[in-house]
């Protein structure tokens, strides 16, 4: 499928909304077929004269759209779709990008019938690395889960997935890069408590970072095996993973993502 073959609309483009606007651009969406629309009019100029998009009032977004990728925050949604809900006709492809909020939540505010796919990405995709997982609401065919594919695929890796598991991919790979970043800013910290200056720990630990993510990638071994190449008997490695496994860090990292996978659920009950 060609780029710009149908206009898209971000509505409520905020940092998700631009990632996305981006992505289109440089996959070589024309920018005569974005448009966005935002609430603040410095935000509206901003976003016209970085990318070049038309930003428009929502119903303007809504008339002259093909395919609506909503990208307000979860608690801002029931208010936008009140709104503008009943003037999307049901043929439009409806992209959900907030997080927490099944189709279902879009099925009750739509015209019976109305396509929904739900989207959870993630921010590196403002370097082209994103892991978008997709899923598809009753009313979306293989044809607009290809569509989305198409979208979201200059932004990184695309996966399809059932709607049940759009939680769970919210606590891990949605939320997950902040995992990460708190773990790098563990490690550099802890390399200034050995007496690196912080730029050097710095500079050790974001490289073993991007070359342990691309061993894990590309070499297609489980990361166990990958970990017990690097861990010597009786050497620095493994009293290292001991001290780990006696501060229950597997134990708190199955927590957390429960954690984030429950709230996920609460943000969809609280929206109602």
């Amino acid at each position: 499928m060609a780029p710009g073959v149908h206009a898209v609309a971000v509505i409520g483009a905020g940092k998700i909304g631009e990632l996305m606007l981006s992505g289109l651009l440089r996959a070589g969406w024309p920018a005569d077929k974005l448009l966005a629309t935002t609430r603040r009019q410095a935000r509206a100029e901003e976003l016209a004269e970085r990318y070049g998009v038309r930003v428009v009032d929502n119903l303007t977004a809504v008339a002259e759209a093909e395919v609506l990728a909503i990208a307000v925050k979860p608690q801002d949604a029931g208010a936008l779709l009140d709104d503008i809900g009943v003037k999307i006709p049901s043929g439009k492809l409806v992209i959900s990008l907030c997080a927490g909020l099944p189709t279902s939540f879009f099925g009750r505010r739509l015209p019976e019938g109305t396509p929904v796919v739900r989207v959870m990405t993630n921010t590196p995709a403002l370097v082209d690395e994103a892991m978008t997982a997709i899923s598809a609401g009753p009313h979306a065919t293989a044809a607009h889960l290809a569509l989305a594919e198409e979208m979201f695929k200059p932004l990184g890796a695309t996966l399809r997935v059932p709607e049940s598991q759009q939680d769970a991919v919210t606590a891990l790979s949605g939320s997950g890069p902040a995992y990460f970043y708190l773990l790098v800013e563990a490690m550099i910290d802890a390399g200034i408590l050995l007496g690196l200056p912080r730029q050097v720990a710095h500079e050790l630990i974001v490289q073993t970072a991007i070359g342990s993510a691309v061993m894990l990638r590309d070499s297609g071994e489980h990361p166990v095996k990958l970990r017990e190449a690097v861990t010597s008997p009786a050497g620095t490695t493994i009293s290292a993973i001991r001290e780990l496994e006696n501060h229950g860090v597997r134990a708190a990292l199955l927590a957390a993502l429960e954690a984030a996978r429950d709230r996920a659920r609460e943000i969809a009950q609280q929206s109602g």
